[in-house]
């Protein structure tokens, strides 16, 4: 019994000496490297209940690539999905620990700044907000809202003054 726990106790050490960090995982173990590791560590040192995995361009959590402008991704790049302020928040970084962004979804949309309401209700009269995401990037903080009517749904990109950045109108969806 004492050999099983030396060598368990020697593997680990090695493993955290040696090697890049390893992170938990839905789906099993992933690499991270130590500059992503430590570049959520620092950027997000509150943050609890961390899951990482690999950046799948086929899943998409939360936020419209294109509209938001984010930098392109592959599969050597990861996603990290965590707690933080009684919110669940993604971040993606790339493999060299580059940040890409963070989101999270605003469930109360009350709580959207007074500017955005004020600009969604004289801009889209005749639509209802089905979703709204807070995305921050290196260019800013900024609101990805969607909203739909009877023929129509739209998607924006709002910045913190009620501006709209970028749209996207999907017809008779």
């Amino acid at each position: 019994m004492k050999w099983k726990i030396f060598l368990l106790a020697a593997v680990t050490g090695l493993l955290a000496a040696c090697g890049d960090p390893y992170m938990a995982s839905d789906t099993g173990t992933v690499r991270v490297t130590r500059a992503t590791a430590r570049a959520f560590t620092y950027q997000y040192p509150n943050s609890t209940n961390e899951v990482w995995s690999y950046y799948s361009p086929n899943v998409v959590i939360l936020n419209d690539w294109e509209l938001a402008g984010w930098s392109p991704m592959d599969e050597s790049d990861y996603v990290v999905r965590f707690n933080m302020d009684g919110e669940d928040y993604y971040a993606w970084y790339d493999s060299e620990g580059n940040w890409i962004g963070t989101a999270y979804v605003v469930r109360d949309y009350t709580r959207l700044p007074v500017a955005i309401n004020t600009s969604l209700h004289n801009l889209y009269p005749t639509y209802t907000i089905t979703t709204v995401n807070r995305e921050f990037h290196n260019s800013g903080t900024y609101y990805e809202v969607t909203m739909k009517n009877d023929k129509n749904k739209v998607v924006l990109l709002v910045d913190d003054n009620g501006n709209v950045v970028r749209q996207k109108i999907k017809t008779d969806y």
